[in-house]
């Protein structure tokens, strides 16, 4: 029989603990995970645009952010806005539960409506889109001209390749592309596995006349320096395009230089799970200054590597990773 003094410190440890686990839950919930997002990009697009007051933000998905409450009738959120030079969304009209597929009308809409906001404020919408069958892949461009967005028809999700079709970039122009807004075409290849050397992929990329290019700054873990993505600056009919680097601030990738091979054992703090469908790829708190730290701020920062190497900005990924916070 336990005595007295001895139930009543076993109470008070028990509404202890049941007081900070609500508080630990109330503050989950309080938190603004878009927010938390929105003031992340907002710090990458202030240091960037510090060093150079052209670099380029790009960030990927992750349209709702635009206003609110994620619909596009909702309040506009013009702080944001003014951070960024355009939007990238995949899957708008082809791919988004499978490749060569039509995306269902519901979703289609939805993020439709939100490009046409971005699209009103002068931000421009490019497309990715993910279908092989090439009359799929004309429907795709031509839908997107027709909506003011300028696209790119990936027939892998691997971007790993450039496209054999169509046998030049749609729109293909002999312009000289000095801002996002110039642009008529863009290619995405961010993984160079295909390509043996950064030769081999600065040639087969030189010899194309898209007006922007997003690619990775690493190539088999060496980055480009700035000889070379200003030799990728050039369109294989002599004019200028722009060339932007991808770079993913959602998750945490463990092939990259920043890696800590002791996360393997023992995750920091603000390291969360693995991307089931991305092996290497783990989720983090990206609202952490660990991370922060990691991305942007300083000279050794992902960002300032980046803007080091000579691109003209910065194509940002995972984007919507409030959403996996939100449902977790």
């Amino acid at each position: 029989m336990k005595k007295p003094f001895m139930k009543l410190i076993i109470i008070s440890m028990f509404m202890l603990s049941g007081c900070f686990n609500n508080n630990i839950i109330n503050a989950n919930i309080s938190r603004d995970y878009r927010q938390d997002m929105r003031d992340f990009i907002k710090s990458i697009s202030a240091y960037s645009k510090n060093i150079n007051h052209n670099f380029i933000i790009i960030p990927q998905n992750g349209q709702e952010l635009i206003t609110d409450n994620g619909e596009s009738n909702g309040i506009l959120k013009l702080d944001y806005i003014n951070s960024i030079d355009a939007t990238g969304r995949e899957e708008l009209f082809y791919g988004y539960n499978n490749i060569d597929e039509k995306t269902a009308e519901e979703d289609k809409q939805h993020l439709l409506d939100l490009c046409h906001v971005y699209e009103k404020h002068n931000i421009k919408v490019l497309v990715t889109d993910y279908s092989y069958t090439h009359s799929k892949m004309d429907d795709s461009y031509k839908i997107n001209e027709k909506n003011g967005f300028i696209s790119f028809a990936a027939n892998t999700r691997e971007l790993n390749k450039i496209p054999d079709y169509p046998k030049h970039p749609f729109n293909e122009n002999s312009n000289n592309i000095n801002n996002i807004s110039q642009a008529k075409n863009f290619l995405y290849l961010i993984n160079s596995e295909n390509f043996i050397t950064k030769g081999d992929f600065i040639t087969a990329v030189s010899a194309t006349n898209y007006d922007v290019v997003i690619m990775d700054l690493f190539h088999n873990e060496k980055a480009y320096n700035s000889t070379e993505i200003k030799q990728l600056k050039i369109k294989k009919n002599g004019n200028k395009r722009l060339v932007v680097c991808y770079m993913s601030i959602g998750e945490a990738e463990n092939y990259r230089y920043y890696w800590d091979k002791e996360w393997d054992k023992s995750h920091p703090l603000w390291l969360d799970n693995e991307n089931p469908s991305w092996k290497g790829n783990f989720k983090v708190k990206y609202w952490n200054k660990n991370w922060h730290d990691i991305i942007f701020g300083n000279d050794n920062s992902y960002l300032k590597k980046i803007i080091d190497a000579g691109f003209d900005g910065v194509y940002l990924d995972i984007i919507d990773a409030y959403e996996y916070f939100e449902e977790k």
